[in-house]
């Protein structure tokens, strides 16, 4: 856990570093950054939820820990997300986007029962290879350097996030 706390506080400190470094691109309008940013802040709300939900409905300890991982790390990288939306001009939505909430309503379909911890880590597996996707699409043709800045710190707290599910389904399945 100490470890993934450092992963969190770097993660920020070096968002917050790119937000407050002067550039040519600091205020620049971020038109073409704008779908990135409006997708991980949803990314952000519809994670928070689904650790909530984990935290609440999973019978695995550790569907319920990785669980609580997500809300915390979710929440810390939206403060950024949305900071850095606002010094853009970016608009962002208030709530997960209608495929994020399908797949919520699916999902606790299953409460009280061990498909919900089976559905879950399988929609958490797919949603971070899908916004890992989506990070390394962002740093490679992303016009704002800030966007990439926040993108990139993003990436290693997405991908251990990956590897805490992964490890989490090895171990259910074992059971």
């Amino acid at each position: 856990m100490t470890a993934v706390r450092r992963i969190a506080a770097a993660t920020m400190l070096a968002a917050l570093a790119g937000l407050s470094a002067p550039s040519a691109y600091a205020a620049a309008p971020a038109t073409d950054d704008a779908p990135f940013l409006k997708a991980i802040h949803q990314g952000n709300l519809a994670e928070i939820a689904a650790g909530r939900s984990a935290r609440k409905n999973a019978k695995a300890a550790c569907v319920k820990s990785a669980g609580a991982t997500l809300v915390r790390d979710h929440s810390k990288l939206d403060v950024g997300v949305k900071a850095l939306a606002s010094t853009l001009h970016v608009t962002l939505s208030p709530s997960p986007s209608s495929v994020q909430e399908k797949a919520m309503t699916a999902m606790q379909a299953n409460v009280g029962t061990s498909a919900y911890d089976t559905n879950w880590l399988t929609t958490e597996t797919r949603t971070r290879e899908e916004t890992l996707a989506l990070i390394d699409r962002e740093t490679a043709t992303g016009g704002n350097a800030e966007v990439k800045s926040a993108a990139r710190a993003a990436r290693p707290v997405v991908a251990k996030h990956l590897e805490l599910i992964r490890a989490c389904e090895a171990r259910t399945k074992r059971s």
